[in-house]
């Protein structure tokens, strides 16, 4: 039976457990962590020496010869093994202090006269302690690359069909964007103002993402409304001068980048083809970030985030109090974008563990340093190899990526966490994992590198290829599949919480539909944008706009890349006809 107490899961003690300990102590618990091993998909089991081969003592059957169904229980006072069919007979045969068994194959205990899994922290801790220090030891090998154990199923796409009453629901309330000339309705190139490319990159991913274009086409925020709104605010402020976010002809004030994206969104899908100049969204933008105000070139992913916070910091003025990123109901911006990241130390000593859970509205990742080879040449290998790896060595991927931003890491002592159960500064292990999924996934790939020497600063770019997939399956990095893979039914010793154990309701399967490229050095580069629509490819550089096959996508130098949840994906390669 399970007690709440400040929504934290307090399980009922078992009785025999509690009686055991109080006559024998831990040392029974410690010596069978001597005995402790890991299994190679990271689960743990007593087993004195690997070859040996459990009989129960009962009824002779061997591993070898059980069922699958059948569990072998090794009772922690004397170490007789004994099916589960025959444990109870055991304790109930012999005196008072044998009722307590551990599953050798599970390393979990066992109440022979409860017939139930018992849960002790400490030999549990200790169980978990096992199993992290052994998933941070594994180093990829180069030559021999092992699959990892965690297979991803491919998902068919199911196309969604509606019914008559959402028919009429469509037809009533929405009309369709509809092209003549043969091209997606809204791919428009955008003109380059004097090294921009950086900012078009980013502008025609968010011009093409579902929800935010729904938004906007749908007049939820118009850039009329609000400068009346504004121009009223300021008409009932006139002694004072008040610099807000607002959208007049006032030098002082600053301008709205949603109301610039508004009207962005009504030049792109207007049908016409020529070229747009975004002017007045970067002079707003210049104004929003007085910092980056040049025509120098600027990162891509910076100005993204510099976007995001612009839309942001608009809501909070506008509803007059600040609001926060982390549930997603802030903005537009981070009702799309934002998603909750679960960080969880474990102190090494005492098995203690601290989750703490912060907004993200992107995933920066780094390339592994042992995969991979310059651009062009895995360029030109993965036209003969997409999915798979090359002949001379394997490539970096956007799964090896996200195995390891998740997977175990081991503190430096440097980085020493304060432990609030041993009450002194100790080692750790942390990882990383994904409590809530955005409805917009972006993915940031760290090719720029920065470091400090004692000569002077060096910055190169890693121009190694990555390989990443069309449809990505998240649910394995979540944070209820990583805790449950990992410590299966003693998920209650490493403290997890309850919300993050249960199986995720969200959709974890998305599809790529942007992809920001850089080509070029750190200093004298250019940024390019794949768009995907209509399940055809389009490069967009800058006013250029080109119709490419998916393996000149492949093959391009991923830098940011932009999934979209697969219910909001609407595929239409399929030529539909209507009667």
């Amino acid at each position: 039976m399970n007690h709440h107490r400040n929504n934290q899961i307090l399980l009922q003690t078992c009785p025999h457990l509690s009686d055991f300990k109080s006559k024998h102590g831990t040392k029974p618990f410690r010596v069978l962590q001597k005995c402790l091993r890991v299994k190679p998909l990271g689960r743990a089991e007593i087993r004195r020496d690997p070859n040996e081969l459990r009989r129960c003592i009962s009824c002779t059957t061997t591993e070898s010869s059980s069922s699958t169904r059948l569990r072998f229980l090794a009772c922690v006072a004397c170490a007789a093994v004994s099916c589960n069919s025959h444990a109870a007979g055991h304790a109930e045969s012999r005196e008072s202090g044998h009722e307590i068994a551990v599953d050798v194959d599970r390393a979990e205990l066992y109440c022979c006269v409860c017939r139930d899994q018992v849960y002790d922290r400490e030999f549990d801790g200790s169980v978990v302690l096992a199993q992290a220090e052994s998933s941070t030891l594994g180093v990829p090998n180069t030559k021999n690359p092992i699959e990892s154990p965690r297979k991803r199923r491919r998902v068919e796409y199911r196309p969604w069909s509606s019914d008559p009453r959402e028919q009429v629901l469509m037809t009533r309330g929405s009309s369709p964007l509809q092209s003549g000339d043969g091209y997606p309705w809204g791919l428009r190139g955008l003109n380059n103002l004097g090294n921009t490319c950086f900012m078009n990159s980013v502008l025609q991913a968010l011009l093409h993402t579902p929800p935010i274009r729904n938004y906007f086409l749908s007049d939820r925020h118009n850039r009329y409304v609000c400068e009346l709104k504004k121009a009223n605010n300021n008409n009932t402020h006139n002694n004072n001068v008040v610099l807000v976010n607002g959208c007049n002809n006032n030098q002082s004030v600053r301008l709205c980048l949603a109301c610039d994206m508004d009207a962005m969104f009504s030049a792109v899908y207007s049908g016409d083809r020529t070229p747009y100049s975004p002017a007045k969204l970067l002079y707003s933008w210049w104004q929003h970030a007085a910092n980056l105000a040049s025509y120098e070139q600027q990162d891509a992913h910076e100005f993204f985030i510099s976007m995001l916070d612009g839309i942001h910091e608009k809501v909070d003025k506008d509803r007059g109090k600040p609001q926060s990123q982390g549930n997603g109901d802030c903005c537009i911006a981070h009702k799309v974008f934002s998603g909750i990241l679960r960080s969880d130390v474990t102190c090494t000593a005492c098995g203690y563990t601290s989750t703490t859970y912060d907004p993200c509205v992107d995933i920066s990742l780094d390339l592994d340093p042992n995969y991979g080879s310059s651009t062009k040449t895995s360029s030109t290998k993965s036209h003969h190899t997409f999915n798979g790896e090359t002949a001379d060595r394997p490539q970096s991927t956007l799964m090896g990526c996200l195995e390891r931003f998740t997977r175990p890491e081991r503190l430096g002592s440097a980085e020493k966490f304060f432990c609030q159960q041993c009450q002194i500064r100790q080692e750790s292990l942390k990882q990383m994992s994904l409590k809530k999924l955005p409805l917009v996934l972006c993915f940031h790939i760290k090719r720029f590198e920065h470091s400090n020497t004692r000569k002077m600063p060096m910055s190169r770019k890693v121009d190694r290829y990555l390989q990443f997939p069309f449809s990505l399956d998240m649910s394995s990095y979540i944070s209820s599949s990583i805790l449950r893979g990992r410590f299966g039914n003693r998920i209650f010793a490493f403290g997890g919480d309850e919300k993050d154990i249960s199986p995720s309701e969200l959709p974890s399967n998305f599809e790529l539909f942007a992809l920001v490229t850089h080509s070029g050095k750190l200093e004298a580069g250019h940024y390019v944008t794949y768009l995907r629509l209509d399940n055809q490819w389009y490069k967009c550089d800058d006013a250029w706009i080109t119709q490419v096959n998916e393996n000149i996508v492949r093959a391009a130098q991923a830098y940011m890349m932009f999934y979209v949840q697969k219910t909001l994906y609407y595929k239409v390669s399929e030529n539909l006809t209507t009667s």
